[in-house]
């Protein structure tokens, strides 16, 4: 986490647009789910928080938990264990919620734990295997397999997290919101 702050303050310091892409380049913010560590591009996450109470939407997929507000921002919170068919699991004082910026919208994703900011470089990074099991669901949210010392880390796609039709009904929620204030 410390680094994603060294990134944010960088930003803040003055520094061109380019040096803090430069800067972001190979980065990855890693997290549990199940058995699994994954990644997430550092560009993406905004900020991680604490697990906080969630506005429940009625009619959505189950791994649409619901809606938080975020100093007056709403966003709508997605279980990553849930979207991946994993089994679920109780929340504790290690969940956290990363906020992440996809597709024009912010979205927060509920993960068990924040491993680490971790680089990647490009050629420590193959592509997900295209063994034929249908059993796992994720590896269609999964763009690349990193390699990091002894350890792998599945790479995701924050577009493909969230369907169309995930994106209405999002959008209809906060355009009910928007009209309750």
């Amino acid at each position: 986490m410390e680094e994603t702050s060294e990134l944010r303050k960088q930003a803040q310091d003055g520094r061109s647009v380019s040096d803090e892409r430069d800067a972001q380049k190979g980065k990855y913010m890693t997290f549990k789910s199940g058995n699994e560590y994954f990644g997430l591009k550092i560009q993406y996450v905004n900020e991680i928080i604490g697990f906080q109470a969630i506005t429940a939407i009625p009619e959505t997929e189950d791994y649409i938990k619901g809606l938080i507000n975020l100093r007056g921002k709403i966003i709508p919170v997605i279980d990553v264990r849930l979207r991946f068919r994993q089994e679920p699991f109780e929340y504790n004082d290690r969940t956290c919620i990363i906020v992440i910026n996809v597709k024009s919208t912010v979205v927060g994703l509920i993960v068990e734990k924040i491993a680490e900011v971790v680089e990647i470089k490009e050629e420590n990074i193959l592509p997900p295997p295209s063994i034929g099991r249908a059993d796992k669901v994720q590896n269609k949210y999964v763009y690349g397999i990193g390699k990091v010392g002894d350890s792998v880390k599945l790479l995701l796609d924050p577009d493909k997290l969230l369907n169309d039709t995930d994106m209405s009904v999002i959008e209809q929620a906060n355009d009910m919101v928007v009209e309750e204030e």
